[in-house]
């Protein structure tokens, strides 16, 4: 039987404007970083991609090296359009990137042109897509002059290939200068993509700001910082979590001290009524330059509990300062090195 969404979707989200353009995004959109690479089900992957459309969630953000192995995540999403939501493309928000490695030798990494519009035309072909709504550059390339990696964001949206141009882990002063440019170029920049959470909060000094100035949405990734902000590590690290098995959650980031931030959160989200990553999502979106979170999920039921965050977004000014005592620095920012120069 054909894939019916449901009919009620876009009563069930919330939409938030993309800094000063005409693009809204759900308040919470779908991440497939992880599990929906060749390592996970491709049945389950298909189910959470469903029941986000059904539950409003219309934006999808991949990158050309997501899976294991590389690339298999924008395929297997392709094979997920190709079934199931083809037919409403035209309500979809679908991002994909390029700057991080993806094949070998000189041209399948950074932020040159030569790169950058080769990955794109990759990512297409993958998901069986004419265009995708927004192409970012993955990461700041300090070795690439930044006018030859804008220009081919902007090169990407001229050929019909890409409808907006983004970027990721870009510090507040390339952000404002990456703006500059590619506004001279008559490609807008539409939106930055930073790791921002209770235990990251690099971008409140001065990128928030910059994005508040040049009218440019902003959302976040790892809201929940790898799975920490959830009560999986309340009590240690258990077998088969990501800590357990993945380079992106190292062990040696659950120190003693992160536990007890940890621990103190988690008795905060329970006075509210949430859970911790309830909580965590919430507390990311208090900020109205932030246009939505991103996250990603393994079950249907995990989907649903992240979407259920967003029926209690209110902070009270002494909930929000009790936060403060403990969403501090843990080092756990793995993508500084971009975002610091």
């Amino acid at each position: 039987m054909s894939y019916l969404p449901a009919s009620d979707r876009y009563e069930q989200m919330q939409y938030r404007r993309s800094g000063r353009s005409g693009v809204q995004l759900p308040a919470l959109s779908l991440g497939l970083w992880n599990n929906f690479g060749d390592d996970f089900p491709y049945q389950s992957g298909r189910a959470i991609v469903r029941r986000a459309f059904d539950l409003g969630i219309t934006h999808f953000d991949l990158a050309n090296n997501y899976g294991p192995p590389y690339g298999s995540a924008e395929e297997n999403f392709g094979r997920m359009l190709a079934h199931d939501l083809g037919t409403y493309r035209d309500e979809l928000v679908i991002s994909t990137k390029a700057g991080y490695d993806m094949w070998p030798g000189p041209y399948g990494d950074r932020g040159s042109r030569k790169y950058l519009l080769a990955s794109l035309d990759q990512s297409l072909q993958r998901m069986g897509l004419e265009y995708v709504d927004i192409f970012y550059s993955h990461r700041f390339d300090p070795e690439t002059p930044l006018e030859e990696t804008m220009g081919a964001l902007a090169t990407a949206v001229r050929q019909g290939k890409a409808l907006y141009a983004g970027v990721s882990s870009y510090s507040a002063a390339k952000t404002r200068e990456a703006a500059q440019i590619l506004r001279e170029l008559g490609t807008p920049l539409l939106i930055h993509q930073p790791s921002y959470s209770m235990l990251n909060r690099w971008i409140e000094p001065e990128l928030l700001d910059v994005l508040g100035d040049e009218g440019v949405g902003c959302i976040v990734f790892s809201p929940l910082a790898q799975g920490m902000l959830t009560d999986k590590y309340l009590h240690g690290i258990p077998e088969g979590s990501r800590a357990s098995r993945t380079a992106t959650l190292s062990p040696d980031l659950i120190t003693d001290e992160a536990l007890e931030k940890i621990r103190a959160l988690n008795e905060i989200a329970s006075a509210r009524g949430q859970s911790l990553a309830q909580m965590a999502l919430a507390w990311t979106l208090r900020d109205p330059r932030i246009t939505s979170a991103l996250a990603g999920a393994s079950s249907v039921e995990q989907l649903e509990a992240n979407v259920a965050a967003l029926e209690r977004v209110d902070f009270t000014d002494e909930e929000l300062a009790e936060i403060d005592r403990h969403a501090t620095d843990s080092g756990i920012n793995l993508w500084a090195a971009s975002s610091s120069v």
